[in-house]
């Protein structure tokens, strides 16, 4: 069945490329962060930490379970002639390329404008750190390491699923990866409410994330980047030091590719929290912005390109 999905997941990377993300009325990712706040809004009158972490289960199990099933019944109604249409647009609306890319530039822009200010707002918008007192320096390293995480997070996981289990497969991770986002935390007062959330998230990454240092390792060069060897000795050197199982080997393997040292010392809510550093290189600055940009639409590109030689491969065999 790879074979026979490469197209759509190809096709839905151009989607994504050419028009980007639905309106928010109608994007299965937002809807599916609303039914996350109304049921965290609902669960969190429970007082008991046993209990919290039973609800906290149940929501890691019928999210996903139930974004899996609403995507095949809505495959199963469409009509014949459309239905790969549909899949395709299914697809596409769990793909984030183009968004990913355009929120990091915008960044550049600001800080290349010299709007500090301006950039540490930008940069706010997705990146779960303080960003209100960062210099320049630091606003670049949380722009690419978002880009980094995001291209294993945002793209490569969901193209990945979408391969294996078509769209449904491809909206179940992005519950997955969405219930980590919003609850998967460590620290109060989703300790026991995200558990089940953050460990199936790290379950669901293990392989993406490998996979996008793989890919990156092969498009380092045509992107401007060391190489393969140096991305993939930084990644397989940095990559296991952090505590997700699974961020540091993209953000390690765009620290490799690109020559620069990402990571270090975090705030969040005001409470510091150190971080390992990952890479050799020197401190990131506004231009490496749009260096991991690139970095990271070869990445997609190339697993997009995959995918197509999967397809033209079987049609060949089965001819």
């Amino acid at each position: 069945m790879i074979r026979v999905r490469g197209a759509s997941v190809a096709s839905a990377l151009l989607a994504d490329a050419l028009l980007g993300e639905p309106p928010e009325a109608t994007h299965p990712v937002v809807l599916m962060g609303r039914a996350i706040s109304a049921f965290e809004k609902r669960v969190f009158a429970l007082k008991e930490s046993h209990q919290l972490r039973l609800a906290g289960i149940f929501l890691a199990v019928v999210l996903p379970t139930l974004s899996f099933a609403l995507a095949r019944i809505i495959l199963r109604l469409a009509p014949r002639k459309l239905r790969w249409s549909f899949e395709v647009g299914l697809l596409s609306t769990a793909l984030s390329m183009r968004g990913l890319g355009r929120a990091a530039l915008a960044v550049e822009r600001e800080l290349e404008s010299g709007d500090l200010e301006a950039a540490r707002a930008r940069v706010g918008e997705f990146v779960g750190r303080d960003t209100a007192h960062l210099p320049s320096n630091e606003v670049a390293r949380a722009a690419i390491e978002s880009v980094a995480e995001n291209t294993s997070d945002g793209v490569v996981a969901p193209m990945l699923y979408g391969l294996l289990l078509g769209a449904p497969g491809a909206l179940a991770y992005k519950a997955v990866n969405t219930l980590d986002s919003m609850v998967g935390h460590l620290h109060p007062p989703y300790k026991d409410l995200g558990w089940a959330s953050a460990r199936l998230d790290d379950l669901a990454n293990l392989l993406p994330a490998r996979l996008t240092v793989l890919l990156a390792a092969a498009v380092s060069g045509s992107a401007g980047g060391t190489g393969v060897a140096a991305t993939l000795t930084t990644a397989r050197r940095y990559g296991p030091l952090t505590k997700s199982p699974n961020a540091g080997w993209a953000e390690a393997a765009f620290a490799g590719a690109l020559s620069l040292r990402l990571g270090g010392a975090n705030s969040y809510g005001g409470v510091p929290r150190k971080g390992v550093v990952l890479g050799t290189g020197r401190p990131p600055e506004a231009a490496d912005i749009r260096r991991a940009v690139r970095l990271m639409r070869r990445v997609c590109l190339s697993l997009a390109g995959l995918a197509l030689a999967a397809t033209l491969a079987g049609g060949r065999a089965g001819g």
